[in-house]
Order: C-alpha cells, then structure tokens, then sequence
C-alpha cells in the first residue's frame, strides 16, 4: 500500500477527458480507457488540414509525414524507447502479436521451444501456438492456483538450451498483479533466450520503461491507454531488422519499422498519440514533476499510482469484508504491485447477472473471461458467467468506488432475498 498523497488535480483531469460527463461511473477501463481530448483535436486536425498520403513532393504530404513522425515520437517518450524507427504502430495488440510471430518464423526451426503463459490474453498465446504448425515447441508456464502467482523457478525449470522465447504479460488482465518484467527479461536473456511482453493491462497504470527492463518486445493498446482504438509495439532496433518484411517485396531489411506496417499505419490515430503524451506531462507538472518531457511523464505516473492505489485498497477492503465474495488474484495491493483491475466471483450468484444488474446504476463494469479463457478454465471460475471484473484508472475516484460498492451491497441483497 502506498503511503504516497494524491497529488492529482481532479478538476483537470474531468476536463481532460471528453466521455466522463455524460452520466456514467466508468469502470470497464480495461476493456477501453476514454480519450484525452488531445487525441481527439490531434485526429480532427489531420483529417481536416493534413489528409493525404505521405511521400510527396508538396507540402501538405509533408505535413502529413510529419504528423507521423510526431506520433513516433510521442510514443518513444511513453515507451523511453532509445528511437523513434522502435515504435511499430497497428490496428490492434492480437494484429501486432500475429504480424510479429509471422515476421520471427524464419527464425525458429524444428524442435525450437517457445514458453507461453495460461494466464496471457489470447492474443500473446494464439499467434506463437500457431508456430506449433512448423515443429516448434510449445510450452506452457503455469500460474499457481491458491498465490496466483507466476514462479521464477518454474520458468527456469521450463527452459533449455532450444528455448528461444519466452512470451509473458505484464498485467493479467484478471489476476491484477504486476509481474516483475526486468528480472524475468534478465533470466531469460541470462539462458540465451528473446522476450515478448504484452503490457495491454499494464501500460494505463504506471511508467513504462523498456530500456530500463530491457525487454525485446513491449506490445499494448492505445484504446486502453487514453487513446484510439490504436495498438502500438516496442522493439529493439536491431532485432526489428532481423525481423522478415509484411509489406512489399522492395522493403527491404533496413525499412524499419515500415516493413511491419503493411498497407502503411493510420496517420491520424498514430499522430494522436501527442496529444496522450502532452496530457501525461501535463498531468506531471500539476503534480510536482518537471525538467523534460518522459521527467514529468514519470512524475505523472507516480501521482497516478498514489490515487489508484486508494482505489484499490477501498474496493479489496470492501470485497474482503463480505464472506460472499471471492477476490481472483492477490486480495492485497503490498508496495503498490497491483493494479485496480479486481476481478471476484460471488457466491452462488452468476456474473452476468450482477453487471448487467450494476447497468440500471449508471456504472459499468463486466463479466466473463475477457479473452483470458484458458486462466479462466484452469482456475475452474468459467461456470455461472465467468468472474466480474472492475477496472478502474486514475480517473475514477474513492466517492465513485463507495458508490460501486453501496450497488454492489443493494443488488446482493436483492439476489439473496
């Protein structure tokens, strides 16, 4: 538990954000966060006074390549990527992660071992299953089912010396836990082996870092990071160039990252990301933070861990208190390693019926696996509508989680009378 104050600056934030005045106590932020209104002004701003193809002579193309360049850029700060030609843009986090594994194929022969995780979102499963068609291994690392925990040692035992990669979430997008991203990378670069990361759940939450964790591959959404429904990936310069093309025969090796991005990425949602960048810093030197852009970034992400640890922490005291409800994922938040998304199963009430019950208070959560099926079946919770899971941000506030919880407290009654 942080014991950090919220230096968040509530009336900028509401402002900030377009979606949050219209009725609605937003907690499905996991399935899509709403977005700055930068995003917003950036994208109408192409369509009106830059909507042409890049490449040209004349300058509106040059406008429009610029544009581009500046949403590269945007994200290399987000990221601290070491350069912008590291930022692969694309239209979803499954379309990166399928457009990544058919770039690495010509990398792996017979008998190579991939390890995944059960508790990954498919998207960072079925793209490297896929693989299995061309006689590489796969191999799964397991989630313990009374900690929830993904062991180190486990890992270890998993890894020989055919093992090329190792495929991991930062966030489970139910479990809620942040996995120790830069130790894992250390251990599997330590074995000879690559790392792909999927920080869908992870990126809205906290400070990004992938020179830091030196990790191969970082992967995320936009659409759930306060952008469009955009996905961005991280990777290391020179292991993009050694990546085969997905684009035109004529792009050859050195086109990074534009081999990666057939049929060319779309310039007004990658230009948007400015205006998420310049809402972060902005939020940051509310905060307290200064000197350069990623300085206050970070600053702003720490203010934002301090206000979403106190969602935690109020809604897992609230659901620990009641014999009827069953927390999925660690039921503490020690030291600020969990995020607010906070799954649970009540007893003998079905999941479904809960949210959609929750929809007549003007709060929307959801139910069900989220695309996390195989956890989901391996910790036995698929029956009665899967689990409820509430996702929050830091623009949620603790008056919002009392009113989810008092909902919660009156359609429990209800169901059990």
């Amino acid at each position: 538990m942080s014991t950090q104050p919220d230096a968040l600056d509530d009336a900028f934030i509401q402002a900030s954000f377009p979606g949050l005045s219209r009725g609605w106590v937003l907690m499905d932020n996991a399935g899509g966060s709403q977005i700055v209104q930068g995003a917003v002004d950036r994208i109408s701003e192409f369509l009106i006074e830059r909507n042409v193809q890049i490449g040209g002579s004349y300058a509106v193309s040059k406008a429009a390549a610029n544009a581009l360049a500046q949403g590269r850029h945007a994200v290399k700060t987000l990221v601290n990527a070491a350069r912008p030609e590291e930022i692969v843009f694309g239209p979803s986090t499954t379309q990166l992660m399928t457009t990544l594994a058919s770039a690495m194929r010509s990398q792996f022969k017979p008998g190579d071992e991939i390890i995944l995780t059960i508790a990954d979102h498919e998207s960072n499963i079925g793209a490297w299953e896929r693989l299995a068609e061309f006689g590489v291994v796969i191999k799964f690392w397991p989630v313990d089912p009374v900690t929830y925990e993904m062991k180190l040692d486990d890992l270890a035992a998993l890894m020989t010396d055919k093992t090329r990669l190792v495929c991991v979430h930062h966030v489970s997008n139910i479990l809620g836990s942040i996995n120790p991203i830069a130790e894992i990378a250390r251990m599997v670069h330590d074995r000879g082996a690559k790392i792909v990361v999927d920080a869908v759940a992870y990126a809205p939450h906290r400070a990004i870092d992938v020179q830091a964790w030196d990790v191969d591959y970082y992967v995320f959404s936009l659409y759930k990071t306060y952008g469009p429904h955009l996905a961005v990936a991280y990777g290391k310069y020179d292991l993009l160039r050694e990546l085969d093309g997905m684009y035109h025969y004529f792009y050859g090796k050195d086109v990074v990252p534009g081999k990666l991005e057939p049929g060319n990425p779309n310039y007004e949602l990658a230009y948007s990301t400015v205006g998420i960048v310049e809402y972060l810093t902005a939020l940051g030197k509310r905060s307290g933070g200064s000197g350069a852009a990623r300085q206050q970034l970070e600053a702003a992400f720490t203010a934002i861990t301090a206000r979403e640890d106190a969602l935690t922490d109020r809604l897992l005291s609230w659901l620990n208190a009641r014999n009827d409800c069953r927390v999925i994922g660690r039921s503490d938040n020690r030291n600020s390693t969990r995020v607010p998304t906070i799954a649970f199963k009540v007893e003998g009430r079905n999941a479904g019926d809960i949210a959609r019950r929750m929809d007549d208070f003007n709060i929307a959560i959801r139910f069900g696996d989220f695309h996390s099926r195989r956890l989901v079946e391996a910790l036995g919770l698929q029956d009665d509508g899967g689990v409820v899971r509430v996702s929050m941000v830091h623009y949620n506030t603790v008056e919002q989680v009392d009113r989810l919880t008092a909902a919660l407290a009156q359609i429990l009654a209800e169901t059990a009378a």
